[in-house]
This record gives C-alpha cells, sequence and structure tokens, in this order.
C-alpha cells in the first residue's frame, strides 16, 4: 500500500520515505510505528511537491521501467499539472486557516466533488447523501513559474461525527491522493497510446468520467507497485470530451472491481425514483441553470421538507442533475430537460418511468419465469387498454413519446422524404414533378410530432394521420398549432385502416409493440396500400448485430416486461417485411440510439 509522502529536501525529485505500516490480515487495523502526518502536514508536503516536480523526472520516478524512447514520449504529450490531498477540517473556517498556514489562498472556490464522495460512500458503505466533499483548486507555481495547483478533497467532520472513523482510515490508506498530468493537444491515438505505455509498466486502470462543466476527460490508474513517485493514484487530465477512449478505459476498471461496480447496478432504482421525485415536486421547474437556489428557498417553493430536499438535491448533483454552488442549487443543461416548459422536456418520461412502468417491472422476474407480461400481471390488463382508460395516464403517455422527438430530426432529410417532396435527395421513387402534390401517410402517428415535423420542413407535402380518436384531436390541435394543419386529413381506424393513395408511409415505434405475427399483419396491412412506388419508413431502435452497448437492449426488455413487444435486429426486420411481400432496402441511424429502415414493395 502506498501513501503520500513528505518530500525530502536533500534532492528536488525523490519523496521521503512514508510513516511505516504493519496490516493485519484483514488490513483493517494497520499497526503505526511511525506518526501519521497531519492534515497540515500533508498539505504542505503537496504544496512543496508541485513547486518542485519536473514533469520528465517525475515519470521516470513513476514509472521505474520505462525507457527514454516511452519516457520522451509521455513528456512531449503531458504535464504534470497538480497533486491531489484529502482533508477532514472541522468547519469551513477551520479548511480556510489550514490552506493560509500552508502558503494557499483561503478564498479558493470549493465546490462539490460527485468523484470523491462516490468512492468514499462505495468504501466505507454510506449514503453519498452523507458526504459534503468539496473540491478546491488553489494555485501553486512550479519550478519554471509555470501555472500548477494543489487538489484539495474537503470532507468536513466535526468533533464527535460519526464519520470520524473515515477520516481516521483515509488518513492511513490515502486512496485519494494522487497525482495529475494534463495531456496537451489530446485525441484518440494519443490517449490510447498514453494508456498503453501506462499499462505496460504496472499502472492499472482506476476509474475516471467526463466532466461536462470543464468539458474534460480523466483517468485514473492505481500507480505500478515499484512506483518512486510517493502517490498510490495517478491522473491523466485531457482537454475535451473523450467518452470514447473513457468507456475502455473504465471497462478495464470494472473488471477490477466487480463488488463495486454490482453494488452501483443495484441501486439503479434509487436513480430512477430520485428523478421521478424531482419531477413530481416540480422542482425544476422553480430552479434555472443561471441563479442558485438554496435549498430551503426551494422547500418552500414545492412544499417539501428543506432538510429531505437537500439531501435528494446532493444525490442529484452526484448524477449532474444539479450543481451546487454558494447560492445554492442550479440545474444542469441535463436537469433542465426536467422542466415542464423546455424544448423536448423529458418530464412525462421521468414520471412514466418512475411510476406505472416502475412498479410493473417490479414483476420482471414473473414474466421471465411465465412469459406473462408484467404490466398486465400487475394491473389486469394490458398497458394500452389501461392507459386508455385513464385520460391523465393517455395524456402523460402521448407526452412521454413527444419526449423522445429527437429521434426524428434528421428524418426531413431523408432521401425518401426530400424526393417524394421534390427538394431533390435520391430516393429510389424519383423526384416529385413540378407541381404534384405527394402524401405522407403516419400511421398509429400518436399525437402528430413526427407529421408535424415533416409537413413544416416541405410545404408541398400533404399528410394522413391515422389514429385513435383521443389521439387524432391532440394531433389536430398540434398540428394547427404548428401552421400546417390545413395539409393535414385525419382517419380514426385501426391498423387495418391504413389508407391507399400515399407516397410515403411511416411506422414510427409501432412494431416493437407487438409480437412477430401481430407485426407480419401491420406490414400486410401497409403493404396493401402501397402503391407500385410508395416508399415505407419504420423508425425503431435496433438491437445491434454483435452486442454493443446500446439503448435498443434496454428497450427490448422495458418492452418484455411492460408492453409485451421486442426490439429486434435489422435482419429480423427483413425477415418480417419479406414475409409480407416488402423488401428491407436499407437502414440509417438516428439520434438516441434509433435507426429508420426503409422498405419498397419486393419485386418479383
Amino acid at each position: 500500500m502506498t501513501t503520500l509522502r513528505t518530500t525530502s529536501h536533500a534532492h528536488p525529485h525523490t519523496p521521503a520515505p512514508a510513516p511505516a505500516l504493519e496490516a493485519d490480515e484483514d488490513e483493517a487495523a494497520p499497526v503505526m510505528t511511525t506518526p501519521i502526518p497531519t492534515d497540515t502536514a500533508r498539505l504542505r508536503a503537496a504544496v512543496d511537491f508541485v513547486k518542485e516536480q519536473d514533469t520528465s523526472a517525475l515519470l521516470a520516478l513513476l514509472l521505474p521501467g520505462v525507457d527514454a524512447l516511452e519516457q520522451r514520449a509521455l513528456a512531449d504529450r503531458c504535464r504534470f499539472s497538480h497533486a491531489a490531498v484529502l482533508v477532514f477540517p472541522d468547519s469551513a473556517d477551520a479548511l480556510r486557516e489550514q490552506l493560509a498556514r500552508c502558503g494557499l489562498d483561503a478564498d479558493t472556490e470549493a465546490r462539490p466533488s460527485v468523484v470523491v464522495r462516490e468512492r468514499l460512500a462505495a468504501r466505507h458503505g454510506r449514503s453519498p447523501a452523507e458526504l459534503d466533499v468539496r473540491i478546491l483548486h488553489p494555485g501553486v507555481p512550479g519550478p519554471q513559474g509555470e501555472r500548477r495547483s494543489v487538489e484539495v478533497f474537503a470532507l468536513t467532520v466535526p468533533a464527535g461525527s460519526v464519520l470520524a472513523s473515515i477520516a481516521d482510515h483515509e488518513r492511513v490508506r490515502q486512496h485519494e491522493a494522487h497525482l495529475a498530468f494534463e495531456v496537451e493537444r489530446p485525441d484518440p491515438l494519443v490517449l490510447h497510446g498514453m494508456r498503453a505505455i501506462l499499462a505496460r509498466h504496472g499502472a492499472a486502470a482506476d476509474g475516471g468520467g467526463y466532466n461536462p462543466h470543464e468539458d474534460g476527460t480523466v483517468f485514473y490508474f492505481t500507480a505500478p507497485a515499484d512506483s518512486k513517485a510517493g502517490y498510490g493514484r495517478v491522473e491523466l487530465y485531457a482537454p475535451g470530451d473523450h467518452r470514447d477512449v473513457l468507456a475502455a478505459h473504465l471497462d478495464e476498471h470494472r473488471m477490477r472491481q466487480p463488488a463495486e461496480t454490482l453494488l452501483r447496478l443495484m441501486t439503479g432504482a434509487w436513480t430512477t425514483q430520485a428523478l421521478a421525485a424531482f419531477a413530481q415536486l416540480r422542482a425544476p421547474d422553480a430552479m434555472d441553470t443561471g441563479t442558485g437556489t438554496p435549498a430551503d428557498t426551494l422547500a418552500a417553493a414545492v412544499g417539501a421538507q428543506p432538510e429531505h430536499l437537500a439531501r435528494l438535491l446532493r444525490y442529484l448533483a452526484m448524477l449532474d442533475v444539479v450543481t451546487e454552488g454558494r447560492d445554492g442549487f442550479r440545474l444542469t443543461t441535463l436537469g433542465a430537460l426536467l422542466r415542464a416548459d423546455a424544448v423536448g422536456s423529458m418530464r412525462p418520461l421521468a414520471l412514466l418511468y418512475g411510476g406505472p412502468f416502475y412498479r410493473s417491472f417490479g414483476a420482471l422476474e414473473h414474466t421471465v419465469r411465465t412469459g406473462e407480461v408484467a404490466f398486465e400481471h400487475v394491473y389486469g390488463e394490458n398497458h394500452f387498454d389501461h392507459f386508455a382508460r385513464d385520460p391523465e395516464l393517455a395524456e402523460l403517455f402521448d407526452r412521454s413519446m413527444a419526449a423522445s422527438s429527437r429521434l426524428f430530426e434528421p428524418l426531413a432529410t431523408h432521401p425518401v422524404v426530400t424526393a417524394a417532396a421534390g427538394t431533390g435527395g435520391a430516393g429510389t421513387g424519383g423526384d416529385a414533378a413540378a407541381g404534384t402534390v405527394r402524401t405522407v401517410v403516419d400511421v398509429a402517428g400518436g399525437n402528430g410530432e413526427l407529421l408535424a415535423r415533416l409537413l413544416t420542413a416541405h410545404p408541398r407535402l400533404r399528410g394522413v394521420l391515422l389514429e385513435r380518436p383521443h389521439a387524432v384531436e391532440a394531433a389536430r390541435r398540434a398540428l394547427d398549432a404548428a401552421g400546417c394543419g390545413a395539409r393535414c386529413t385525419y382517419r380514426v381506424g385501426d391498423f387495418a385502416d391504413v389508407p391507399s393513395g400515399g407516397d410515403v408511409y411511416v411506422l414510427s415505434r409501432i412494431l416493437h409493440d407487438w409480437d412477430d405475427e401481430r407485426c407480419r399483419e401491420i406490414l400486410r396491412h401497409c403493404a396493401r396500400a402501397m402503391h407500385e412506388d410508395a416508399d415505407l419508413l419504420i423508425v425503431e431502435r435496433v438491437l445491434p448485430a454483435d452486442g454493443t452497448p446500446s439503448l435498443a437492449t434496454a428497450w427490448d426488455l422495458h418492452m418484455m416486461c411492460n408492453v409485451g413487444g421486442r426490439e429486434r435486429r435489422a435482419d429480423h426486420y427483413a425477415r418480417l417485411l419479406a414475409d409480407a411481400g416488402l423488401a428491407l432496402v436499407g437502414h440509417a441511424p438516428l439520434p438516441l440510439d434509433g435507426s429508420v429502415l426503409h422498405s419498397r414493395r419486393a419485386t418479383v
């Protein structure tokens, strides 16, 4: 076990020995042979270390086996930026005094530290809401006057606090102490190469994350066992969004932390309910992304208990839904999507997933064991009938479908649509002739969100929407509000009533509701209505053929449990289409892990 050590002044690049530890078998009660440095002593040591270290020499200490070529490759691409230490003041004033005694700016802004709070909570079996961990970055000059800092994590532990045992453990183990190198001009190739060099010399992946507030990506490593740098962990900080590289790094870390990973997965239900409660309280509507709101002020506005609301907000800060500053809590861009008035508001989805579907998902085991749809087992009827009998639930469901409207954004420029509209594109049916009016038929088109987008983008198109009575009325209002209601006609009916005469037919998020036989029936109704040159666009989440992570895989479980449907691979859709006399021409990606599949009448 490596700990932060006091820097020796005999040589500017060689750390002094750490306090010696003799651990028992379970490493729970180490016997100290030298005193544990105080928080102030560790802070001063970190300041001295940051002031004195040269990047290239420090890399050689960190990776004793590195050769000159690899050391140069690393030193040319990164610079030593800071050392980190976790301290445990008994108050905010005590922390300021401590910083001042170490020559650090005592007025440096302190922000919540989500990552360290999560790590402490998992390590000590505590709720993250109990751990108010702050992070500060007081500046420290390097040996050539370059800008560096000491990264200070502070967990307030008042005298007699139940958190004292955490402080005692962390002072000995120093899990959060680390060195940090900032990568200059990062790109995926550079980051993969640097990770490979570190791994080759014994540094193991130890977590990380992307911080949208700073637009920076962090990669953590445990230091090699033979490291002479005096710190047990290493951080690579890459400005920008490098979550593609981070994903592989986190996969390596999870392989080494199975119990912690499983524990985090088990608490996913807490996240669902926290987001639902936040939306139910309408707290996002009482907040904004600019000015902070104190928890007690927000509690008074939404009718909640101040202390309990603050604990919910701290959990949501860990999820980057809100952020906490000196003026209170602010919504992040993520959290702003839960406002009722947000464009593309996802509040209805939070209420649906935290409400009716949350209850039915509790019977997932019943579905897996018996094959019966959990929703029907819990509520005694399928979800379409259940929602139709409750106007509020029906409206919530329709609004939740509209919440995923980002899925539709590229469809207005799909070649089939632009060809039908006579605005260019390589649709297989050819460009619309001058003066020709083409028609888009949206089968089970819900509240008309997709059809409104297509008609608004292409003034020469006409639309037909087929839906249930209450949905037709909602769609009529939406299309009138969008200014294209005069170019749309409405048909009340079922799939058997698909109207003929359309040039482009759309089935958006319909087929995944049904089993294969019902899908074939729906597709046959469409095929009978389509003329020889008509096109069919199917919008669905398509299961990846190679098993890569996808929202489609998660929705496949949701459809099985709550609807009785399923998501499918592209080749599965191709077979269903062929059974209905149609051919899959191709498919293209959409936002939110969606896809659009293009089909036409099969040629003999």
